[in-house]
């Protein structure tokens, strides 16, 4: 337990120099939820649970009280598995996020690998739509390195690392929202 807590703390250790991009990410998403747009969120696997964390801090709450926020999780499993079956997976949160999205959202992505097809397609669909994205990677940043107005990649590639760091790193954008916000 020791070696992963000393990981651990190396890679949390890493984040600040993301800040300057998390701070720009976060006044834009703060921009977007005030004047009623929308925070659209997704991922795969674990960084799905991640995504869909998100959206329930915002639309429910994380601290204190205040309005809901609309934030809304790409990832519905009967919608996922209805796009997949019938265009395949890679447009799995493409195709949601089309019939969704209007100007003035913004999309949030997990992805510890940034190699998904179906994260690598729903970005360039943000980007055919104007919709502004963050993008949360992990390793090199893969496929998806280069494709969301503003990206942070985790240096690491230890999954299990990523995860703790995009959640550590969700939880200080909720932070800086729901101060905003908060009544």
């Amino acid at each position: 337990m020791l070696a992963e807590l000393e990981a651990a703390q190396a890679v949390l250790a890493g984040l600040p120099v993301h800040l300057p991009v998390l701070e720009e990410a976060s006044a834009a998403i703060i921009r977007c939820l005030s004047e009623g747009g929308k925070l659209l969120t997704c991922g795969n696997g674990g960084s799905c649970a991640e995504a869909q964390h998100l959206a329930t801090e915002l639309a429910g709450r994380y601290r204190g009280h205040r309005r809901s926020l609309g934030a809304v999780h790409l990832g519905d499993s009967t919608l996922v598995s209805c796009v997949a079956n019938d265009y395949g997976w890679s447009e799995s949160f493409s195709r949601p996020l089309s019939g969704l999205a209007t100007a003035g959202d913004l999309l949030v992505v997990f992805s510890t690998s940034g190699r998904s097809a179906n994260v690598v397609r729903v970005l360039e669909m943000a980007a055919e739509l104007q919709v502004a994205s963050l993008a949360f990677l992990g390793r090199d940043g893969g496929a998806c390195r280069g494709l969301a107005t503003w990206e942070v990649i985790v240096n690491s590639g230890d999954t299990a690392r990523i995860q703790e760091a995009h959640l550590f790193l969700l939880h200080w954008l909720c932070e800086q929202i729901e101060g905003h916000f908060a009544s």
